[in-house]
């Protein structure tokens, strides 16, 4: 008997080859619409007759009965092919293989005695198949939809339509849909309007390289796929739609890692006349609300604030992980005279020098301690300085180079105690943070100090307006140059923009730049002050962003903003390392899509049509 014996001689000639080489005729669906989804049956439906289609999920053959787990996104049902009941329809069964798309027709029954699957909703039941019809073959899949994946990434993102069909992605997706949809429901109650923005828009700086996209009818000119919304949200503002949303597709050709995309979403947001307390609060409010509705976890308010300053001097990051300690403490002032030449010189040149406490790691080998000093100098440091906690004092490493008095200071001012270990770092103060601040994430993953279940959201404030950039001599935008800087900063904006602080803020959680945002600058005579110290001349301002100052000229209404990352949200709420697990089609770390071979080359007509040439 083959699949061909299924056949309904009025369903629509699909002839084929089998992918296992049986000749058989395809289906169509025919009258066997389906009624309920392979997650839905219970034990109350026992004795209806039911018509159930999916994907072959797993089959398992019992001598002459025949099981198979036919499978949806809403569940899986276990199927029964009984010879008593149609042994032809038995034996058309036993050839079908992984991942084949069926419908089957049949009665609910309550499963026998002992033989019920409690880790399945269905598991109470099964369904007696009476009729089938098999709707679509498959290729023996390139890798088995199981959980735990076994497949490379890869492989995974090659075959993404297989990958998208296990459970686990699926739930994931689900979870984004449910996210998105919460976040649509609250900022709506909350008054903001949905609006959307162009995707084609003029090409102008904010940070990262731009897509660009060629004008046919336009030759020479091009625009740009929007990195954000920016410029319109803020043009919205003076528009009078005072309060604004979107869940914002955003497009940036920048280098990928783990929590990076060049395709993004947002949800992005901008009001009028508001404090940043405002919008504090209405994000904090949004971030019950995601964790509420997919998650039905409580989330504590209002969330702690920390300064940029304060992040960066106690963790070494400016979004910091506060589910642990092991805070960098700072021992500059007590090393003033010291006659350790490395500490010496890193004070007289005005920088720091601070140490991490390894609580409990005293006794860790030389081998070991060298191997995180490893670590330390491929990430810019020059050494990384030891010493351990013994008797009440420090010995070994560096402890023969200080004074008794600055040995009990630092032990003092780091609060360690026998058995702890210390590690030193030595030079710029911004040196210093970035290599302890790592190193104390490396303890961190290394031996799980922070705990899984904690949920510390946290907001980081009052960041620099610019940074120096040494090989160009210049300053340039910390953030973007949109930020309204402090009231009792704008006097230095020209005199000294290193000590201006900008009405910046991101939200932070467990370590994770969730949303980032400020309150913009409104007023024209600002703006161009600001691009004046990025180096922009009155007429670069003009070319770029002339539309933007002319609108500001027109009652630019005060306003701010923020966009928390749906992408980051979504990985955060299902416990996912990356980002790319709960996009449905991402890309590869150096942004090929390996399923649709993207990006591809133009053709030579296409080229020519848009006038351009390509160079090697």
């Amino acid at each position: 008997m083959t699949l061909a014996a299924v056949l309904d001689p009025a369903a629509v000639d699909l002839t084929t080859t089998g992918r296992q080489g049986i000749t058989m005729k395809l289906q169509s669906m025919g009258e066997l619409a389906r009624t309920h989804t392979c997650g839905e049956l219970r034990a109350c439906d026992a004795g209806s007759t039911v018509v159930l289609a999916g994907w072959v999920h797993r089959r398992r053959d019992l001598g002459g009965l025949l099981f198979v787990d036919l499978r949806d996104r809403y569940g899986t049902t276990q199927i029964v092919f009984r010879p008593e009941d149609d042994a032809e329809l038995l034996g058309v069964a036993g050839e079908l293989g992984a991942e084949y798309v069926i419908a089957v027709k049949g009665d609910v029954a309550v499963r026998p005695g002992g033989t019920a699957n409690t880790e399945l909703p269905t598991g109470e039941v099964e369904l007696i198949v009476r009729e089938m019809r098999v709707l679509n073959d498959c290729l023996t899949p390139p890798f088995v939809l199981e959980e735990p994946i076994k497949a490379s990434d890869d492989l995974r993102l090659e075959y993404r339509y297989l990958d998208l069909r296990r459970a686990h992605m699926q739930r994931l997706l689900m979870a984004r849909h449910r996210a998105a949809k919460a976040a649509r429901d609250y900022l709506s109650d909350k008054g903001l309007l949905e609006i959307e923005t162009p995707m084609l828009a003029k090409k102008t700086p904010e940070g990262a390289r731009d897509f660009i996209v060629p004008s046919r009818i336009h030759p020479g000119k091009v625009y740009a796929l929007p990195q954000s919304p920016q410029l319109y949200k803020q043009i919205l503002m003076v528009s009078g739609f005072d309060r604004y949303f979107q869940i914002a597709r955003c497009l940036r050709d920048e280098g990928l890692r783990a929590d990076r995309q060049p395709e993004h979403t947002q949800i992005d947001i901008e009001m009028s006349f508001v404090t940043q307390d405002d919008i504090f609060a209405l994000t904090e409010g949004l971030m019950v609300s995601l964790w509420q509705e997919v998650l039905g976890r409580k989330v504590d308010t209002p969330f702690p604030h920390l300064t940029y300053a304060d992040a960066m001097a106690r963790y070494g990051s400016d979004k910091p992980d506060t589910r642990f300690g092991m805070e960098l403490i700072d021992v500059t002032d007590l090393l003033a005279g010291t006659d350790f030449r490395v500490f010496r010189q890193a004070v007289e040149s005005g920088g720091a020098v601070k140490c991490l406490v390894a609580s409990g790691y005293g006794d860790w080998s030389r081998s070991r301690i060298d191997k995180k000093e490893e670590l330390a100098k491929s990430w810019g440091a020059k050494g990384l300085a030891h010493a351990k906690v013994t008797d009440g004092t420090l010995e070994g490493g560096i402890s023969k180079f200080l004074s008794e008095a600055e040995i009990t200071a630092i032990i003092e001012r780091a609060k360690a105690v026998d058995g702890d270990l210390l590690l030193f770092g030595a030079d710029t103060a911004s040196k210093v943070n970035n290599v302890l601040g790592r190193l104390r994430l490396a303890f961190r993953d290394e031996f799980d100090l922070a705990p899984d279940d904690v949920l510390n959201f946290l907001w980081v404030t009052d960041f620099p307006m610019f940074a120096f950039n040494e090989d160009a001599n210049a300053w340039e935008a910390e953030h973007h140059m949109f930020t309204m800087p402090r009231d009792e900063d704008i006097e230095y904006l020209e005199t000294d923009p290193g000590r201006v602080l900008g009405q910046l803020y991101d939200l932070v959680l467990n370590g994770v730049e969730m949303a980032s945002g400020s309150i913009r600058i409104h007023r024209r005579d600002i703006q161009e002050r600001v691009m004046s110290v990025v180096g922009m001349s009155a007429e670069d301002a003009e070319e770029r962003f002339g539309f933007l100052l002319k609108a500001f000229d027109y009652g630019a209404p005060p306003h701010g903003g923020i966009a928390p990352g749906l992408d980051r949200i979504v990985m955060m709420l299902m416990g996912e390392d990356s980002i790319r697990d709960v996009i449905a089609f991402p890309k590869t770390y150096k942004g090929l899509s390996l399923m649709d071979g993207s990006p591809s080359e133009l053709e030579q007509e296409v080229m020519e049509e848009l006038h351009l040439k390509f160079t090697k």
